[in-house]
């Protein structure tokens, strides 16, 4: 593909070449590739077909995912985060040792633990990611979604950006099923902290087990605010929150 230049962007077809916008700006590219019948009759667009099924299970197991969290990811994501998570989903189809080709998939992949560790560490905002923002360890307990920060100073423990002044922490608990495409999820209180020098024990408990059955995830999400005459407002609109899967079991 090539990028468009000049004052005037084209949107349209013309010829062999499409022009259009997307996320990097306005593009345009050469039509081309195999007409579509064809690869859904033809014999020898069979490893094809199989690789398009198994993308586009791994796509949903995506989407199920993100609607699990999407309170959490309302406040904390970024615009690449559906093909970001579809390529870690991809990903973990492929540790499907048990289907044949063409139906591997994630509800399948998903009880290896190669497959919890692929997950684990996903930041939904790229631009925020947690491990570059909390400089201290944490511990999550998978009995009741409980995540514990000891002795946090935020000041110190805490890369906030400018304007920043406070900070509110929260715990999710999920339990989602990536073969029937069912989830539940339990969110802790919000724990707000001015961004200073006080040390504080933060405890983020969920009010219940998720129900249901599934895989358990645990996710934690750092939000930044500013206060102003005494109230407090989400900081550039969200742009330097964090939310990250920070344990799967």
């Amino acid at each position: 593909m090539a990028k468009q230049k000049g004052i005037i962007k084209l949107s349209g077809t013309i010829g062999d070449i499409s022009f259009y916008k997307s996320g990097d700006g306005y593009l345009a590219r050469e039509k081309g590739g195999v007409d579509g019948d064809r690869i859904k009759n033809d014999p020898r667009f069979a490893r094809t077909r199989e690789n398009g099924q198994e993308f586009g299970m791994a796509a949903k197991s995506g989407k199920i995912l993100r609607d699990a969290f999407r309170p959490m990811m309302m406040k904390a994501s970024d615009r690449r985060v559906v093909s970001r998570l579809t390529k870690v989903m991809s990903d973990i189809r492929k540790l499907d040792t048990n289907s044949a080709r063409g139906e591997r998939s994630v509800a399948v992949a998903i009880a290896n633990q190669p497959a919890k560790d692929a997950i684990k560490g996903f930041n939904f905002n790229n631009k925020a990611l947690l491990n570059a923002i909390l400089f201290r360890p944490f511990a999550v307990d998978t009995n009741n979604g409980e995540v514990t920060i000891t002795d946090l100073v935020p000041v110190n423990h805490i890369a906030a950006p400018s304007g920043a002044t406070n900070i509110a922490l929260t715990a999710g608990w999920g339990k989602v099923n990536f073969a029937d495409g069912t989830y539940t999820v339990e969110l802790s209180p919000s724990q707000n902290l001015p961004l200073d020098a006080t040390q504080t024990t933060v405890t983020l408990t969920p009010p219940q087990a998720p129900t249901g059955t599934g895989t358990d995830i645990y996710l934690l999400m750092i939000e930044f605010f500013q206060e102003v005459n005494g109230n407090q407002y989400s900081l550039n609109d969200g742009l330097y929150n964090a939310l990250t899967v920070i344990d799967v079991a």
